[in-house]
């Protein structure tokens, strides 16, 4: 099977060494209204390098330097898979609820039952090790692509997968990210892409100084940055050539973003320093 998309992916990856604290939920017997990451010992393990991105590290300062992939992973293009049994749309609805409502039920039956103790637990508590900051694209689902089980990854799903600056103020992507890092302790960050990115496509066909009552206008703009970037490097290409490069520059900029919250920027820069005086420690011994 072969689908007209090519997801790609970068990370930043704050990595926590121990047990991951849990998460009560509010259903849980002893559910707990704050957590604290005093205490923790935490790593950084720089901006790395993996099959998912390209991303690199400096020894002589914390200032991170992002590498944008010229090509997609192309995960769900090199991937072997029966074709998806998607739910086909009718004029009322009515076939597709009961298509919903029978997965449902095949969900309860063959995975719920048959893995209940597994589910008690997560109701318990959660402890997730990656938050995913996806695009809200119904074509690259996350889950779907990186096999994540329940339990594992905090998702968040925006239009375009934008992170804002920490100074633009509340929102609920920023509002996710202050949950899933001080209050669950996520060890990584993963901020996906895809190509043919509407959200992406609206930014670039934008107006400077556009004035719109449009929302997805309003949201897309958090992405300016990567357009201007984009335009400068890129202004001789056509305009769907431009958007490829801004779905990449956009992902670069979100890691970026990332590093303007305190208690991201915290973490990095005090695990830079710990990897420094090792390395320091390692070279005189």
């Amino acid at each position: 099977m072969r689908v007209g998309l090519r997801p790609f992916l970068r990370s930043i990856k704050v990595s926590i060494l121990g047990s991951s604290p849990l998460y009560k939920s509010e259903c849980s017997k002893s559910a707990a209204s704050t957590t604290t990451i005093s205490g923790s010992k935490l790593k950084f393990s720089g901006i790395e390098q993996t099959h998912l991105g390209f991303l690199n590290s400096s020894k002589s300062n914390l200032a991170l330097k992002l590498k944008a992939s010229r090509e997609g992973v192309g995960l769900v293009q090199e991937t072997k898979m029966d074709p998806p049994n998607l739910i086909k749309k009718s004029k009322d609805g009515s076939d597709s609820f009961t298509e919903m409502k029978q997965r449902f039920l095949s969900f309860k039956k063959e995975k719920y039952l048959g893995n209940l103790e597994c589910y008690q637990e997560l109701a318990e508590a959660q402890a997730p090790k990656f938050l995913v900051i996806s695009c809200a694209d119904s074509r690259v689902c996350p889950s779907y692509i990186l096999g994540f089980q329940p339990g594992e990854a905090f998702v968040v799903r925006n239009i375009a997968n934008l992170v804002p600056p920490f100074e633009n103020g509340p929102c609920e992507t920023n509002a996710a990210l202050e949950f899933s890092v001080n209050a669950l302790q996520v060890e990584n960050i993963l901020v996906t892409g895809h190509s043919c990115c509407g959200g992406i496509r609206a930014l670039m066909g934008m107006e400077d100084e556009e004035n719109s009552s449009s929302f997805i206008k309003n949201w897309v703009v958090v992405g300016k940055s990567a357009k201007s970037s984009t335009k400068a490097i890129a202004s001789n290409l056509s305009f769907d050539q431009q958007c490829k490069h801004c779905e990449k520059e956009s992902i670069n900029h979100s890691l970026l973003n990332l590093l303007t919250y305190p208690w991201v920027e915290e973490r990095v820069a005090k695990e830079q320093s710990k990897a420094r005086k090792r390395w320091i420690h390692h070279q005189e011994s």
